[in-house]
């Protein structure tokens, strides 16, 4: 079979799209013919390596997968050959007292697809059974694979983090990003009014198409303004945040008394700084989220699977192309997931 592979680190030049020997499952695995693989920028990150992570080489890159079961250990019960399935990204012990507890993100042995262990750009991949989740007939591949992890990380920020109230006001930055395009969904799911921010008109039309009341252009007007303007300078109860720096203040600005901003990520850099005066005295929470527990993912997969929710898709490219896949992605081009096909 053929797989994507890096065998060091680097620019989009070092993906390897090559021969390698196909999977044999244990007792307790199944075996799933990869028809689409959505990017992450964690793929990114992974690909140019990141400072103090060290990845055994070469390594598959690919956190969100769908496909077909081909073959279930003599274990596995659940999971049936044939099943059109997309895959939990989480990777966890299913053994410790967090993973019992329902709170498998905060396993210590907790990691991706594609990160701590090889991940689905290839043709075929063993995996866990508990990873394995069938899909309607009617949601095709590249669909599916743009749901998992960017659905499963703005439900636990929103709803686990956040603790989300119907009709409240939302701020989501960089709607054309995955985690972004997820979370205008998931607040207009519960009536909130969502102000979204995007790099220039024709992402923020889009932006309004997935329900977005109001956008603002990020690199061309002031954000904090903007909201409370549009807020009567009250701000708003939930800023969902993954840019970093860039932005980090105009976010922490954007808060009305109470309000709470929830981060998974410093795309633009990690150094942030806040007034603890106003923090205390606007008590604010700023609260950090990393990705999501697997019953949170079966939580949302429900809206997905109803259409409730809608996977956007920007771009599919062969995986025999993925390095362009990958450049198309730093560029920040896109609105929505950029998905690869074997």
């Amino acid at each position: 079979m053929k797989s994507a592979r890096i065998h060091r680190h680097g620019g989009p030049e070092v993906l390897v799209y090559e021969e390698v020997e196909e999977p044999v499952i244990r007792a307790n695995q199944v075996l799933v013919r990869v028809r689409a693989c959505a990017l992450n920028h964690l793929d990114l990150f992974v690909r140019a390596g990141i400072p103090g992570m060290k990845f055994a080489m070469p390594h598959v890159l690919g956190s969100d997968i769908a496909g077909e079961v081909v073959a279930v250990g003599e274990l596995c019960e659940r999971v049936k050959a044939g099943w059109r399935v997309l895959l939990a990204p989480g990777v966890s012990c299913r053994q410790c007292e967090q993973c019992l507890s329902g709170r498998d993100n905060f396993c210590r042995k907790f990691t991706n697809l594609g990160y701590g262990v090889d991940g689905g750009n290839t043709e075929l991949l063993a995996v866990q059974e508990y990873s394995v989740i069938q899909i309607p007939d009617e949601l095709g591949f590249p669909e599916a694979a743009a749901a998992p992890l960017v659905f499963l990380t703005a439900w636990h920020m929103l709803m686990g983090r956040a603790k989300l109230q119907a009709g409240e006001d939302v701020l989501v930055l960089a709607a054309s990003s995955g985690v972004g395009m997820a979370a205008i969904q998931i607040a207009k799911l519960f009536h909130c009014r969502v102000i979204a921010t995007a790099g220039g008109e024709v992402k923020m039309a889009k932006a309004r198409e997935l329900g977005a009341d109001h956008t603002i252009d990020h690199y061309q007007q002031d954000i904090s303004a903007e909201v409370k303007r549009i807020t009567g300078k009250r701000g708003v109860d939930v800023v969902v945040e993954h840019v970093g720096v860039a932005t980090w203040q105009k976010s922490v600005e954007s808060l009305a008394p109470g309000g709470r901003l929830i981060t998974c990520g410093a795309t633009t850099g990690y150094d942030a700084r806040v007034d603890l005066r106003f923090l205390f005295s606007k008590q604010w929470s700023l609260l950090g989220s990393f990705m999501g527990s697997l019953g949170e993912l079966h939580q949302v997969l429900k809206f997905v699977f109803r259409g409730q929710l809608r996977p956007v898709i920007d771009r599919v490219y062969p995986m025999a192309e993925i390095a362009e896949a990958h450049r198309y992605l730093e560029n920040k081009e896109q609105f929505g997931k950029v998905v690869v096909t074997p």
